[in-house]
This record gives C-alpha cells, sequence and structure tokens, in this order.
C-alpha cells in the first residue's frame, strides 16, 4: 500500500502488512526475556476473554485510533497484532505504523491459527 492508501484507508481490512506466522509468534512468546514481547490483540473484550495470548494487551479496534498514544509500548521493539481471522489487525498494524512504531506484524491467520496449533490460550471468564 502506497504511503497514501496507508494514511488514508490505514482502516480497510485487506492487503498486505508484515506479518509473522504461529510458530514464530510462538517462538517470541516463550523466549526468555527480561521484556515480554508486546502484543497488542484487537479483537472485542469479549473474544479476549475467551482466550488470548498471554500477556497481550486487549485495545479493540474501535478503539484503537483513540488510544494509541497511551499505549505502554516501546516504539522502537517490535509490536504484534492479533486477531480472529488477520482481519482486523491489518489496518491496526497500518495504524501503528502510522503513530511512528517502527517494527509491526500481525499474526498470520490470527487466533484461529493459533489455537489450530495447539498453542496456549487465557482464559478470562
Amino acid at each position: 500500500m502506497t504511503d497514501f492508501m496507508t494514511k488514508y484507508f490505514w482502516w480497510l481490512p485487506f492487503g498486505s502488512v508484515p506479518e509473522l506466522n504461529a510458530e514464530e509468534l510462538a517462538r517470541v512468546v516463550n523466549k526468555r526475556s527480561r521484556k515480554a514481547p508486546q502484543l497488542l490483540d484487537v479483537r472485542t473484550v469479549q473474544e479476549w476473554n475467551q482466550g488470548h495470548i498471554k500477556n497481550s494487551l486487549n485495545v479493540p479496534i474501535g478503539a484503537l485510533k483513540a488510544q494509541i498514544k497511551a499505549l505502554p509500548f516501546d516504539k522502537s521493539q517490535p509490536v504484534y497484532a492479533i486477531c480472529r481471522s488477520a482481519h482486523r489487525s491489518i489496518p491496526a498494524v497500518r495504524l501503528l505504523q502510522l503513530a511512528g512504531y517502527r517494527d509491526v506484524k500481525q499474526l498470520e491467520g490470527g487466533m484461529t491459527a493459533w489455537e489450530r496449533r495447539g498453542f496456549p490460550v487465557r482464559s478470562s471468564r
């Protein structure tokens, strides 16, 4: 997507953005490090409560633009956007890029792919 398209049509839920697959994200999540990875889950609160990746922050995509400046993330470190099937995370990646985040990727296939591979989820129920 061109800079013009990204700036004015960031909200489109299709197109190409950087991504990583579930196995790659599992390696990031399981890596022993002082700092937990920056995981942004843009699903609804109800979806997130049903099951999410450990240490993920839930900000529904509809609220992300208004809350992006308050995110507790380091813009110089990778951020991984997560949704159910990798449609809502596309605009999330674009918004984060527009806000100055340098390394943003979406989870390819979303939580559907994560769960299909049997990776752990936490429930807030």
